[in-house]
């Protein structure tokens, strides 16, 4: 007998679900099924996404569900139409055998005439957001009077999305005998209210520990500057040679710019969020499900119901606001009992959110070092060779050019043949990665001695189109040293602060005496080691009060006071608050800086840019790193 069977359901189920691939129910399952099957219980069932609760569901419910009658029977409410879409999809699948059975998806961004439609054409199981759900019922499209089962999915969600006055008006609109079923990842106070309020005496099922995460996923954090989160991205994606995976962000605006970046630097990549279409969504899942994607980069209204086979990397570039989502985001990963990694990429200040996390999932997370440079790679040439090593060879099509081939490679040897082929393949991610930075940052406990280090401050910053790597890059060029004895470059709007070995620090200072960047003299000072004196190299004044005008088109620089000035201003704004006005016709852009004048490391620290309306102006007011384009 069929394991399904075994549970109580019928052929006609059980052949759809074999056909389907499914050979043993998952503990959510074997224990959710039977209870529902009598059709007379209210249920609170929590389970981790990825365990399969859509069928833990969806089975019992078909199996209740009379469809020779055209009334509306049953509702599942969900937070998010994707969810929708997959659990109408589901449903269908598993009445493939089944008569008459008509399931409809009621979402937002689509049709609501052609909803109601499909409604009135006989729908016995409505699956429905709840906001269109409340615009069906507003219209009268929608009878729930007959309906005797109410299935909350994700409801933690949706009382996390605002939806708990939806979820009042809908289920005030259904029978009070009918039962109420309620699935949830996680179980917060308000979704033990949901349970008190609409349901009577049901019995609580949990898959696995309440509230904690998959046991199948590795968590894993790194530790970096904010203004180095993309190069770490963009690493974990070249140390991952088959990568397939979702990159969380929090904004729409965030997760627009990360996937427009990754698209320029040759990935197969690209953004799902809330501004886009129903049908641009749609394309967007279409082609990460069948894997003309590797990387989609999200917001949170992907964290529920994308039910995508074999995703191997949950990235969190930006940490979820709501601490819960965490679990949702890295339950995309690990699914059907497979593993996966589920990746953060923080700073300093964020540590302490990843303690809260390790709490709440009940997991500890391993603290990892970004790959660097020799490391990406390693992995990126033993990819190739093993993909050389299982290549399918079509002996018949390639045996007529063979001849040809075998004669102008005969005066190279096996290992010759094997070099260069490797090389023409790889010389350019060898190329890129030649003195790339080191961007981990050290935390508390395992930050270096400040002994033997020297701090140089340097006036060349992100308004000379430099970044971390590209500062270590021409310092490393000009002054003759290797990248990795300049321990750190912290990059700022006008100038840097760099951090070298004490011997390096004297070279690099030698030789910035006459130096020139783009027609304006360098200017490279010491800060001293352990609180030393500071000292001055290049041309001009010393390092203190001093004034410069409307240089390279920043608009009026002044520094008051001893060091790094405590005021300072650009053009027309003060104080901690710079702007700088319209360069290259891109718009205004203006940051907010904390005390230290680092945003990026600030969660108040929030930069906007009102821009003109030409987007592509707008993503492209920072110069990106280049990166060799590959081909999956």
């Amino acid at each position: 007998m069929n394991k399904f069977e075994a549970l109580g359901l019928n052929n006609a189920i059980v052949k759809a679900v074999t056909e389907l691939g499914f050979e043993n129910p998952t503990p959510i399952q074997e224990k959710v099924i039977p209870a529902l099957l009598t059709g007379t219980t209210d249920l609170v069932a929590l389970a981790q996404t990825g365990t399969g609760k859509t069928a833990a569901f969806g089975l019992p419910l078909i199996s209740l569900i009379n469809f020779a009658s055209r009334d509306t029977q049953a509702v599942i409410l969900c937070p998010t139409r994707e969810l929708c879409m997959q659990i109408t999809r589901d449903l269908q699948n598993y009445t493939k055998y089944i008569e008459g059975s008509n399931i409809v998806a009621v979402y937002g961004g689509a049709s609501i005439e052609g909803q109601s439609r499909e409604i009135k054409r006989g729908a016995q199981i409505v699956v429905a957001t709840p906001g269109r759900m409340n615009d069906m019922i507003d219209r009268r499209n929608v009878n729930l009077s007959k309906v005797r089962y109410a299935v909350l999915d994700e409801a933690d969600e949706m009382l996390n999305m605002g939806f708990k006055e939806d979820l009042d008006t809908i289920l005030s609109q259904t029978p009070q005998e009918k039962n109420t079923w309620l699935f949830s990842a996680t179980m917060p106070d308000e979704v033990l209210r949901i349970s008190k309020n609409y349901m009577t005496s049901p019995i609580e099922i949990t898959a696995g520990t309440k509230n904690s995460g998959n046991v199948n996923i590795e968590h894993v954090y790194y530790v970096v500057h904010a203004r180095d989160k993309y190069p770490t991205l963009k690493r974990i994606a070249d140390s991952n040679p088959d990568i397939f995976a979702i990159v969380f962000c929090r904004t729409k605006i965030e997760t627009q710019e990360i996937a427009d970046k990754l698209i320029k630097d040759g990935y197969n990549a690209d953004a799902l969020h809330g501004d886009l279409s129903q049908s641009q969504r749609d394309h967007v899942m279409k082609r990460y499900r069948n894997r003309s994607l590797q990387m989609l980069v999200a917001t949170d209204v992907a964290a529920r119901g994308i039910d995508v086979q074999d995703v191997t990397h949950v990235i969190n570039y930006a940490l979820p606001d709501e601490i819960e989502n965490y679990t949702h985001r890295s339950g995309r990963t690990a699914r059907a009992g497979k593993t996966g990694v589920s990746i953060a990429i923080i700073n300093m200040k964020e540590i302490g959110k990843i303690k809260i996390i390790e709490r709440l999932v009940k997991t500890k997370f391993s603290h990892a070092k970004v790959p660097n440079g020799f490391e990406v790679c390693e992995k990126q040439l033993f990819s190739l060779v093993k993909k050389i090593h299982d290549v399918e060879v079509n002996e018949q099509a390639i045996e007529s050019y063979l001849p040809k081939i075998y004669d102008e490679l005969k005066d190279l040897s096996r290992e010759d043949i094997i070099k260069r082929f490797v090389s023409t393949e790889f010389n350019r991610f060898l190329e890129y990665y030649k003195n790339a930075p080191d961007l981990n940052v050290s935390t508390n406990k395992e930050r270096p001695s400040a002994e033997g280090i020297t701090k140089l401050f340097i006036n060349l910053g992100e308004m000379d189109k430099l970044n971390s790597r590209t500062m270590t890059e021409y310092i490393s060029e000009v002054a003759g040293v290797a990248s990795n004895t300049i321990v750190s470059v912290d990059v700022k709007s006008s100038f840097s602060f760099i951090e070298a070995k004490a011997d390096v620090a004297e070279v690099i200072m030698g030789t910035f005496k006459n130096i020139q960047y783009n027609g304006r003299n360098v200017r490279i000072e010491s800060r001293g080691s352990k609180g030393g004196e500071k000292r001055s190299f290049g041309n001009g004044n010393s390092y203190g009060e001093r004034n410069y005008g409307n240089r390279s088109e920043r608009g009026n620089y002044s520094s008051k006071g001893n060091g790094y000035g405590e005021r300072r201003s650009y053009g027309s704004s003060s104080g901690d608050r710079k702007s700088y006005s319209d360069r290259s016709g891109r718009g205004n852009y203006s940051k907010s800086y904390t005390d230290n004048g680092n945003s990026e490391n600030s969660d108040r620290g929030r930069y906007s840019k009102a821009a003109s309306n030409d987007s592509d102006d707008r993503k492209n007011n920072f110069k990106r790193e280049k990166r060799p384009r590959k081909t999956f």
